[in-house]
């Protein structure tokens, strides 16, 4: 498998605008056939998404290296991941040396990707709650990833960024939506900027601050 992870990363990541090295490196580490079914496995480094179990799929290769890439994660970098599902990008941002808190409301999901994530070394803080309004008992975040899609930037996660902080979301309707980077205000800085980093399709977003339909 790992042929198949540095071809994917030469061809799918880099030589589509994946320009971060770090982020190159890591996902050429993480072994991502580790966080998709067995069955599934030959498919692993396929530039698509795969389904986990639950209703939930991991998302393609590049758009998990776009997003960590937008998010600007470094060494010590405190993220905070909403939607952990397998624990794939989990993975990725502590090899890059992120202190990572990820949340992921299926209790199925969640307990796999803990045990999946220790077994294979990554120091990762897993939580199973609704995580649709962040984690603000442990912000602020110098960045916030969410892996599902919701109808607005929710006004929580905003209020958990530090300055300079970067949320990542798709953000629109339950079938199409625009990948969103917030970038939080400094101080004496007037207003958050955000940008449309393009068209993106995900899960929707379940919880207080996303879809209402269980």
């Amino acid at each position: 498998m790992r042929e198949a992870r540095q071809d994917m990363v030469a061809r799918q990541l880099a030589a589509r605008g994946i320009k971060d090295e770090a982020v190159l490196r890591a996902m050429g580490k993480v072994p991502r056939e580790a966080f998709v079914p067995p069955k599934l496995r030959s498919f692993a480094y396929a530039n698509q998404p795969l389904p986990i179990g639950s209703g939930q799929t991991i998302s393609q290769p590049w758009i998990v290296a776009r997003m960590i890439e937008a998010a600007g994660i470094g060494p010590g970098s405190r993220v905070l991941e909403i939607g952990a599902g397998s624990g794939y990008a989990a993975a990725v941002m502590a090899q890059m040396g992120g202190r990572v808190l990820a949340i992921e409301r299926d209790a199925t999901l969640a307990d796999a990707a803990r045990d999946r994530l220790r077994e294979l070394g990554y120091e990762v803080e897993l939580r199973c709650a609704d995580g649709s309004g962040g984690a603000p008992e442990s912000a602020p975040f110098d960045a916030i990833i969410v892996s599902a899609a919701g109808p607005r930037l929710p006004d929580p996660l905003r209020r958990q960024l530090a300055p300079g902080g970067r949320l990542i979301m798709p953000v629109g309707s339950q079938w199409a939506q625009r990948l969103l980077r917030l970038t939080a205000p400094h101080p004496g800085d007037p207003d958050a900027e955000s940008e449309d980093l393009g068209g993106v399709r995900f899960v929707p977003l379940l919880g207080a601050e996303g879809w209402d339909f269980p």
